[in-house]
């Protein structure tokens, strides 16, 4: 039973990508097929971060983004959680050994995003380190087969 939990979990993270992103799908659709999955399961975690920064107006974005953080620790730790993506997320990281300094240096980055300021060089360094290059040192874990 849950092979077919996470085959669904894999689902959604591949629907996300898909719902969401276009041009990340379309790059993802170049890769050989045995990428597609963990690939998409990294998009659909970054994708859902982001959105409680981005797109969560009149919610506390704060506390939402404490509780995914904390929930995304609690599911590489147990190997599963009730949230698909996150349970689809989990998979890859514990599959393909991705660093947990990676997801926490993304999830700094969306905790700099819950306020809109203007950056210095260096807290601009530290933004797109945290919202952009990790993302693809996660996806390359992949590539490497961890």
């Amino acid at each position: 039973m849950k092979e077919f939990f996470d085959n669904l979990s894999s689902e959604m993270s591949e629907l996300t990508t898909k719902r969401y992103s276009t041009s990340f799908s379309l790059g993802i659709s170049l890769l050989h097929k045995d990428l597609h999955k963990p690939i998409y399961s990294i998009y659909g975690f970054v994708r859902f971060a982001d959105e409680i920064v981005d797109s969560f107006h009149g919610f506390d974005k704060e506390k939402l983004l404490i509780d995914f953080k904390a929930q995304t620790y609690l599911a590489i730790s147990d190997k599963i959680s009730l949230n698909p993506i996150l349970n689809s997320f989990q998979w890859a990281v514990n599959t393909f050994n991705i660093p947990l300094d990676l997801i926490e240096t993304f999830l700094r980055s969306m905790e700099m995003d819950l306020e809109k300021q203007a950056y210095d060089k260096a807290g601009y360094d530290e933004y797109i380190l945290g919202s952009a290059e990790v993302v693809g040192l996660m996806c390359l874990c992949v590539f490497v087969e961890g």
